[in-house]
């Protein structure tokens, strides 16, 4: 049996551009019409993902390379790695997902949609299928269709092209 990639778009843009306001949109919408999304969130920083005072965080901080929290439906794990990680090893984690929604990598070759804010311009420079910004700001993309970030349904247009 073949395995499938998932369909992949980035929701890419400034910080505090409003992606994660927009993703979470969007991923409501799609549940709601039972296809299962997953949300990669690219952070170019290194980050915390488990917080001081929980019995994970004080096992990490001890010194274990590989922490792992589950109960019966989820699970986080946590782990040191000896090299960078791959993008696309990532995705057989998605392996059964519709789409697959990434937050960031706005200078990567994923088809994205930019978010733009009240006082930004455009800034991705690579496969942008559409910018998504308020309603009363102009952007610099010559040639790149331009969507109301708070329609919802004209984002879903340009996002089912590739479910």
């Amino acid at each position: 049996m073949e395995t499938t990639k998932p369909n992949v778009i980035a929701i890419s843009g400034v910080k505090n551009s409003g992606k994660t306001t927009l993703i979470a949109k969007i991923v409501a919408a799609l549940a709601s019409e039972g296809y299962k999304v997953g949300v990669i969130k690219h952070d170019g920083h290194e980050f915390a993902a488990d917080h001081p005072g929980t019995d994970s965080h004080k096992i990490k901080m001890a010194g274990a390379d590989a922490v792992m929290v589950y109960s019966a439906t989820k699970l986080m794990l946590v782990r040191n790695l000896d090299e960078t990680v791959a993008f696309e090893d990532l995705l057989k984690y998605y392996a059964d997902m519709d789409l697959v929604i990434v937050e960031g990598m706005k200078h990567s070759s994923l088809p994205k949609i930019e978010v733009v804010s009240n006082h930004a311009k455009a800034i991705c420079t690579a496969n942008v299928i559409a910018i998504a910004a308020p309603a009363s700001v102009a952007t610099n993309a010559a040639n790149t269709p331009i969507i109301d970030r708070n329609d919802v349904n004209a984002v879903l247009k340009y996002i089912r092209k590739f479910i």
